[in-house]
């Protein structure tokens, strides 16, 4: 009975030790991500039914990204889709992990508010990127549920600076 009960008594301690308090100040990220980053064009976009074009800014550990979405089919009410086409917002956290970029968040209003209500995405928004570094300043994407592959390129470089949470 004292063995069973020195074990429990060091299992607890071993559970004490592996806990951490949670950082207080966002962490730095990934360096050469850091910026804005925009999508220019698609390939054969004239030909295709529809499209997206990305802006990505990657400040610290967080991603904000902002979509320009093309349709040639009016998928719902003329309020949403202004002359075939509207924007969508995230505000995510996000891990490189080799070239696997994984993106987690919420789609957002225009402010990076959370959206609750409005036209198409609403609720969480999960994403994987395979990204291919060309240069510094140009990435090669594949998008895991797109087969459409599409280069972005840094358009302004941003300084990390941790904020507290």
């Amino acid at each position: 009975m004292q063995k069973i009960r020195y074990f429990f008594y060091l299992l607890f301690l071993v559970m004490l030790a592996s806990c951490r308090f949670n950082q207080s100040v966002q962490r730095p990220g990934v360096i050469f991500l850091q910026g804005e980053w925009r999508q220019d064009s698609v390939r054969l976009q004239s030909k295709l039914l529809n499209y997206t074009l990305y802006q990505f800014r990657f400040s610290c550990d967080s991603v904000f990204i902002t979509t320009d979405n093309y349709s040639k089919v009016n998928y719902g009410t003329d309020s949403c889709m202004n002359q075939n086409k509207w924007k969508e917002y995230v505000r995510a956290k996000y891990e490189l992990h080799h070239d696997t970029l994984r993106v987690r968040g919420l789609y957002c209003n225009p402010d990076f508010s959370l959206k609750n209500k409005g036209c198409f995405h609403i609720g969480v928004y999960e994403e994987l990127f395979k990204l291919k570094k060309e240069t510094d300043t140009l990435l090669h994407v594949i998008s895991f549920s797109s087969t459409v592959p599409f280069d972005i390129h840094l358009t302004k470089k941003i300084t990390c600076k941790p904020k507290p949470l």
